[in-house]
């Protein structure tokens, strides 16, 4: 069983970790270190790509340190924050800027005046994806055009979400991306096998630029036999909320997953067809195997476990994570009080770039408790307003099987279920986007045949059903309407 063992990177917006895993999904180690996140303005964010490569390699090698050496792991599989682009040098790796964040506004402008331009259709029918400054396209543009050291790199330039750049450090030159992350770029048309010309014209991105897309387990590459001893092989790949998916055991069509993380995103299975969606969600590569396709369709919120740890650490309302379940324990209600957690604008399905959060219904009668809950309530909120869009998408949830940190919070795991009216599954093993990467690197590496083999690596369930009355879920749900409302139309 040592020699069947699989190193996780996991790479996520706040940390990068190792993590390392059984070929029968039990984790026997984990080595985690804090990312930096840059603020240079209001909407900006960004990373610096020479912390994330040192952290990540130096959990690595702890973790191989652990495992018994190079030769006791079977293969590497990546899972990361996907849309987040890093420009580097072909020669040598080294990056030539910061990264620009999946959370980062600054195209906005970019993005309505090709809506202006009525583009957004052509681009919605390619990519399944909506202008919104999300995506990684227009950030290549925004790096093109304004840091003049990405400009000047002329033939030596490269672009890559993270997994692209972590696999180009790891093997000290192969420059590919996944299929799930190319989907992620607006680059890439949903049933094409490479970048799409009208889309690279759009942006003004050369193609020589780009990565070559691969699938997303095989044989992707080894690692530079400097970094650990011992070449390793590299056998999976995926965008973080697709590893999510695969993780929960959502392999077939109509199986639903929400992972709460620095955001939170939920993910239908729609099987080897693009969905296309009149209701403002996403189409996007949930993974691609022996170049076949399964796709999903996707509803993106922007700030989850963000909003927590702004509270925590920007406005001082909680001194830990556990502190928001005994505020919100501590009181009958939200007392009127309602959050919009736009700190990073809106996204499904309202995708307003420039909104900006909102706390309604302050008297001298609230509490921190009231307005911590009201944080915690938005996370039931939110995904009520997605599951409203993926139905008239004709896409109902059955269940909704959920993961990320958030959801250590049995409260909000509750109100989830009473929100949503629905069985809300929470796995054992939280972990499940590290899980999903390593069921990937399982299957490419040979250990399963297929991921419903490596599905047995995948841990139990535990379920909520909803407890409260339909009145009280639409008074809740009225007072939401009314502060979402009202956020938007400022």
């Amino acid at each position: 069983m040592a020699a069947k063992q699989i190193l996780v990177i996991d790479e996520g917006t706040t940390s990068t970790r190792a993590m390392l895993f059984g070929a029968n999904g039990k984790l026997h180690g984990s080595q985690q270190e804090e990312l930096q996140q840059y603020h240079p303005a209001a909407g900006l964010v960004e990373h610096d790509p020479v912390e994330i490569w040192d952290k990540t390699l130096r959990c690595c090698q702890k973790i191989v340190e652990q495992a018994g050496g190079a030769e006791k792991i079977a293969a590497i599989g990546i899972t990361n924050q996907r849309e987040t682009i890093v420009a580097w040098d072909k020669r040598t790796g080294e990056p030539l800027c910061n990264a620009i964040v999946w959370q980062d506004r600054r195209t906005a402008d970019m993005c309505n005046s090709l809506k202006a331009k009525n583009l957004e259709p052509m681009v919605q029918s390619k990519t399944g994806l909506l202008l919104d400054p999300y995506f990684s396209g227009s950030k290549i543009n925004w790096m093109l055009q304004n840091w003049p050291k990405v400009a000047a790199a002329g033939d030596n330039l490269a672009f890559g979400t993270i997994d692209s750049y972590l696999i180009v450090r790891l093997t000290e030159g192969d420059h590919i991306t996944d299929a799930s992350n190319a989907s992620r770029t607006m680059l890439m048309s949903l049933d094409g096998r490479d970048w799409d010309d009208e889309l690279l014209k759009l942006f003004s991105i050369p193609r020589e630029t780009l990565p070559k897309i691969v699938d997303c387990a095989g044989n992707l590459g080894k690692t530079s036999a400097r970094l650990f001893g011992a070449p390793i092989a590299i056998c999976g790949s995926a965008g973080d909320q697709q590893a999510a998916t695969i993780g929960q055991g959502c392999l077939k069509k109509g199986q639903t997953k929400a992972t709460f993380g620095t955001g939170a995103f939920i993910l239908t299975n729609n099987g080897g067809k693009p969905p296309r969606s009149t209701h403002r969600l996403l189409s996007t590569v949930l993974y691609q195997l022996d170049g076949k396709r399964t796709y999903a369709l996707e509803g993106s919120v922007f700030v989850a476990g963000s909003l927590m740890q702004w509270l925590r650490d920007d406005v001082g309302l909680i001194s830990y994570a556990g502190e928001s379940e005994e505020l919100a324990r501590s009181i009958q209600d939200n007392g009127g009080v309602y959050l919009v957690p736009a700190l990073s604008g809106l996204g499904a399905p309202y995708w307003k770039a420039d909104a900006t959060a909102t706390i309604t219904g302050l008297s001298f009668s609230t509490t921190k408790a009231h307005i911590v809950r009201a944080a915690l309530e938005a996370m039931a909120h939110q995904c009520s307003d997605l599951k409203i869009a993926f139905s008239a998408d004709g896409t109902d949830w059955q269940s909704l099987r959920i993961d990320g940190g958030m959801v250590a919070n049995d409260w909000m795991v509750q109100d989830l279920a009473d929100m949503l009216n629905l069985t809300v599954e929470r796995p054992e093993f939280f972990e499940t986007t590290a899980l999903g990467a390593a069921m990937l690197a399982a299957m490419g590496a040979g250990i399963y045949k297929s991921l419903e083999d490596a599905s047995v690596m995948i841990s139990g369930l535990e379920t909520y059903e909803a407890t409260i009355q339909p009145e009280q879920r639409n008074v809740r749900m009225a007072g939401w309407k009314k502060a979402i409302d009202g956020t938007l139309s400022n």
